[in-house]
């Protein structure tokens, strides 16, 4: 194989209704309809906000259900043509179960001084509300929308606080008391000592006090769907930027009901591939604590989480993350088990993603699962940020340049400039990923076409393409929800119930 070598690769296609083909999931979907349109039928939402709150999501809901423009014509920002017309679902957004919260005690947990437990209280409200409707009503909906007020927004954040001036005092003051139950703890003591064993991220928490409900959940930022109360500046940024919330807010609810917008169209038979990302667990007080989040994807999409424990994965020496021998073969012994009932075909190739090297302990358990099975392939991935190519003309390179420095080390842009939207994805000069074939026998170019074709399978938004691979992103995602909370074991859940 030649050596520094510049080449293209082109765009992924991705597959629609009636097997046809696009580049641009919004054009397919607009033409085609989703993948397996027709298939989903009987379902049901659930909406919990304030009294605003679901008005506003009803508004919402009735407006989507027909064709939604752009003010102007941009061929980067297509108009949207209808959750009827696009999807092929329909419902009555009047017959939508509601859950009201109370406005009152909403402004009472804003005045909370202590970040955690205003941020538990919020988060409770809608756990417990939704709690409640389950235990109580033999037929729950299919997927709930949380509507969140803005204040919640900006008081449930890792780093918001609140002035002293009319606040009120909650929790503990020490850690000490925080850890140790007193001899007489109130009920209020003990709700407020769990608070401390959980992030102080409203959207985080949220996801992971839900995981062991099985519930699926949209969260929606008022805001978000709503222009009210804002400047006319504000509104003309709003209105340029409906079409695209009617196409990201739609897909995700259409994929978390059970339906598959799209597949990739050109995937390879019997190939597996597997996101492993290593997230710090800052509630921890030993730093040696991580969690380890695994996924395996298939060409339709689909993930299954397979490890989500937190354990002593980070080497504060090295600053590197590594699972033992007997964890990595557990890993990988049930992505295959499951890759087994999903297709037909077994596994002949597994792609292992990361962001690290993978040592020769934790190969060695890799190696162990596959045995017999098929060959194994370790790829790191990584943002490069010092090597820059550039262009002649107006426009930054294109997305989907490669330059390979050798048979197991490439440059791949997934950001660029793309000829379909007449536009650059991001802001900057585009930046690479850097790949390379740490552990095991593969392609290069193969590795990279690969990689390309995954940044088209995000079903929480919907536009042309991620600028990673959602090996990674959705990993690194579920590493953020799993230490939001207390280290425990979770059943295996698809990623659809962490975005």
């Amino acid at each position: 194989m030649e050596q520094n070598q510049l080449f293209k690769i082109n765009e992924p296609k991705i597959k629609f209704g009636y097997g046809q083909l696009a580049e641009d999931p919004r054009d397919g979907l607009a033409l085609f309809g989703p993948f397996d349109r027709g298939d989903l039928n009987d379902f049901t939402l659930g909406v919990v906000g304030t009294t605003d709150g679901i008005k506003i999501c009803k508004r919402w809901l009735k407006k989507v259900r027909g064709p939604v423009f752009h003010p102007t014509e941009d061929i980067a920002n297509p108009f949207f043509p209808g959750l009827e017309e696009t999807f092929g679902i329909s419902f009555n957004e009047n017959a939508t179960k509601t859950i009201e919260l109370d406005q009152g005690l909403l402004d009472t947990i804003y005045r909370f001084y202590d970040n955690h437990i205003r941020v538990a209280e919020l988060v409770s409200l809608y756990v417990e509300a939704i709690q409640h409707f389950v235990s109580n009503n033999e037929r729950t909906p299919d997927v709930w929308i949380l509507m969140v007020p803005d204040k919640v927004y900006a008081v449930g954040r890792p780093k918001s606080s609140i002035p002293k001036k009319d606040s009120i005092p909650v929790g503990f003051k020490d850690k000490y008391s925080r850890i140790v139950p007193g001899m007489f703890e109130t009920e209020e003591e003990r709700r407020w000592r769990t608070a401390y064993l959980y992030e102080n991220h409203f959207h985080n928490q949220l996801k992971r006090r839900l995981l062991g409900e099985r519930i699926l959940t949209q969260i929606i930022r008022e805001s978000t769907i709503s222009n009210e109360g804002m400047s006319i500046k504000e509104i003309e940024v709003f209105n340029g930027q409906e079409t695209a919330k009617a196409w990201n807010l739609s897909t995700a609810l259409y994929y978390k009901l059970g339906g598959t917008p799209w597949k990739l169209s050109d995937i390879r038979r019997g190939v597996c591939y597997i996101g492993l990302t290593f997230k710090q667990d800052l509630t921890n007080n030993d730093p040696t604590y991580a969690c380890c989040a695994a996924q395996m994807f298939l060409d339709s999409g689909d993930g299954m989480v397979f490890r989500g424990r937190v354990g002593p994965y980070y080497n504060p020496t090295t600053h590197e993350y590594h699972l033992s021998k007997e964890q990595a073969k557990e890993i990988l012994h049930k992505a295959l088990q499951a890759f087994d009932s999903i297709n037909d075909t077994p596994a002949k190739q597994i792609f292992i993603h990361g962001k690290t090297f993978f040592n020769d302990e934790e190969w060695s358990g890799f190696v162990e699962a596959a045995e017999g099975i098929g060959s194994i392939i370790g790829v790191r991935i990584r943002p490069e940020t010092t090597f820059k190519l550039f262009r002649n003309g107006n426009y930054p390179i294109m997305r989907g340049t490669a330059y390979l420095q050798d048979e197991r080390r490439a440059y791949l842009w997934t950001k660029g400039f793309i000829p379909r939207i007449q536009s650059v994805l991001g802001l900057e000069t585009p930046n690479p990923m850097l790949i390379q074939i740490v552990r095991g026998k593969a392609s290069i170019k193969t590795v990279c076409k690969d990689i390309l074709a995954l940044t088209k399978l995000n079903y929480n938004s919907c536009k042309f393409c991620d600028g990673q691979p959602v090996t990674l992103k959705f990993a690194d995602m579920i590493g953020e929800i799993l230490t939001a909370g207390p280290a425990e074991d979770l059943e295996i859940l698809p990623f659809k119930y962490y975005i």
